[in-house]
This record gives C-alpha cells, sequence and structure tokens, in this order.
C-alpha cells in the first residue's frame, strides 16, 4: 500500500527560521517579535537553527538556547521542529537530546556534510538517533549542500525506523517524491524544502513545506498551501505567481542574506549576517523589494 490516504504527524507550511542578530549577538527581542510574525501569519511550525537559521555559525550554546527561547516563546501554538544536524554524529545525538529536553515537537537532522558517508553510514548515522532519543525525527535531504544524496532505498529503509516521521526533501526533484509515496509503507510526512517547486511537490502527493519564504510572506504562502490542499490549484497558481519571484530572489545572494535584508524592510529585524556570509548586496536588494512588493507586502520606507 502506499501511504496516500493517511495523514502524517506534521504538514502545512513550516517556517525556516532566521536567527536574528544584533552587534554580533543573537537578537532574542528580535527572534520573539519573528515568531509572533509567523504565528499571526497562520504558519504550522516553525524550524528554529535550520541552514536558513545560520547554524554553522552558531556556538553549541547559542543553538541550544535559540531552541529552547523557540520552545518557550511558542508555547505550543504550532509546531517547534528544531535543527539538530551535525555531521558528527555524537553532536546530532547530543542536539537532539536537548530537543527533547526543552518540549520541541521534533528534530531536523540533516545528512552529514563534508564527511561524505557512504549510504550505509548516513542509515547508521540516523539509526543512531532514532535509538537514542525518543523524538520524532525528520530526515533532511540537501545534496546542493552535503555533497550526499539519501537514497530512495535508504529513506525507505530509515522510514522503517520507529521515531523517522518524514524528510524535508530540498533536491527539488519531482519524480522521486511520488516513488517514495509509493514506497514508503507509513504515515510519513514528506515536506518539499524547495519553495519555487512546492507546488508541484503538493501535486505529487507532499504534505506541506519548510519554507525559506514564510519568513517574509508567511500569510501568501499559507494561502498557495490551503488551495492546494484542498485541490483548489486555479487559486494555488494565482499564490504561486505572487511568491514565485521572492522564491528565486531569496537565494540570488548568500541565503540567508536577502531573506534578512527583506525582513528588515518590514521592521522584524537587522539584517545582520555572520562570516562567512555578508550582507545582502546592493545589487540584489531592489530585486527583494520588488518580490516582495509583487507578494502583497508592505515596506516601511528605505
Amino acid at each position: 500500500m502506499s501511504n496516500a490516504d493517511t495523514t502524517p504527524a506534521f504538514r502545512g507550511v513550516i517556517t525556516a527560521l532566521v536567527t536574528p542578530f544584533r552587534n554580533g549577538e543573537v537578537d532574542f527581542a528580535a527572534l520573539e517579535r519573528l515568531i509572533e510574525y509567523q504565528i499571526a501569519g497562520g504558519v504550522h511550525g516553525i524550524v528554529p537553527v535550520g541552514t536558513t537559521g545560520e547554524t554553522s555559525t552558531l556556538s553549541v550554546e547559542e543553538h541550544k538556547e535559540v531552541v529552547r527561547f523557540c520552545v518557550e516563546k511558542v508555547a505550543g501554538r504550532i509546531k517547534v521542529i528544531a535543527g539538530a544536524g551535525s555531521n558528527n554524529t555524537a553532536e546530532a545525538v547530543e542536539l537532539s537530546e536537548h530537543a527533547k529536553a526543552v518540549g520541541a515537537d521534533a528534530v531536523l537532522v540533516v545528512a552529514p556534510y563534508y564527511n561524505k558517508p557512504s549510504q550505509e553510514g548516513l542509515y547508521q548515522h540516523f539509526k543512531a538517533i532514532n535509538d537514542s532519543v525518543e523524538i520524532p525525527v525528520m530526515l533532511y535531504n540537501v545534496p546542493g549542500r552535503t555533497v550526499v544524496d539519501l537514497s530512495n532505498d535508504t529513506i525507505v529503509r530509515l522510514s522503517k525506523l520507529p521515531n523517522i516521521v518524514g524528510i524535508k526533501d530540498a533536491t527539488g526533484d519531482l519524480e522521486r517524491m511520488s516513488q517514495l509515496r509509493i514506497a514508503v509503507q507509513k504515515p510519513f510526512a514528506f515536506i518539499s524544502g524547495d519553495d519555487p517547486t512546492f507546488l508541484g511537490y503538493m501535486a505529487h502527493g507532499g504534505y506541506g513545506v519548510i519554507s525559506v519564504s514564510s519568513n517574509i510572506a508567511p500569510a501568501a504562502c499559507v494561502a498557495l498551501y490551503n488551495a492546494a490542499a484542498q485541490g483548489a490549484f486555479d487559486t494555488a497558481l494565482q499564490w504561486q505567481d505572487k511568491l514565485i519571484t521572492l522564491d528565486k530572489v531569496l537565494f540570488a545572494d548568500s541565503s540567508p542574506s536577502p531573506t534578512k535584508y527583506g525582513l528588515s524592510r518590514l521592521g522584524l529585524c537587522t539584517d545582520e549576517v555572520r562570516l562567512p556570509i555578508t550582507p545582502c548586496s546592493q545589487a540584489v536588494r531592489p530585486l527583494v523589494d520588488a518580490a516582495m512588493a509583487l507578494a502583497g507586502l508592505e515596506m516601511e520606507p528605505a
């Protein structure tokens, strides 16, 4: 059987939340504003300290405190799926244990980067987390960043473990979505990690998106999801047309610098990033402004 008629534990628009900075430190007042903006926009969850959250430049202590703060401020209103990825399996277990201890709903664990493990190594990495921590685990496959690709066979194999509940698929490969949906034999949260192909992913049987664009346009992203989930694809296409330029422009410079610039135009946080990411270039800023206007967002005066 397929899981086409089952309901996974996680679905909808889940924002890959930025980590705001001010003067080199995590700006927790801005982080609270961002959380409230997301909830007001109707999103179904947030992912703190993922790729967009610049986890690679946070200390372990900062990482843990951001997760704790988000769980506290969300207070059960939406899901919190804590980033817990590492290319060090022991550290991924540690971050997952912390997420569970502070009350996160799940963890998002990226395929180990840089070491280039085999498919068996990838399986054993995620199995170690599954076996060590009693918390739902979302796989995260993003070969463009990690160099390694979780194969369909490995994903199917991992899906049989009790705590592996879904995947953030950032490959943009819609054919794989259908193949996996047929092959996985339990309720499984197939979540797109690629905003431009999110609508197509839904059409192939996906259950939502972990989105960069929803940092800036949460309500529009939710409207797109709701229309697609209801099968109203004419309406969904209208929202897609409003958002597709934003989806692309947010990667016209190193992410998340364009997203943070856009959020600064909404008065929600500074555009500050951490090296080796640099602030959004002057050439890209007007493109972000135009894309935000197309998405129907009202910006503060520049």
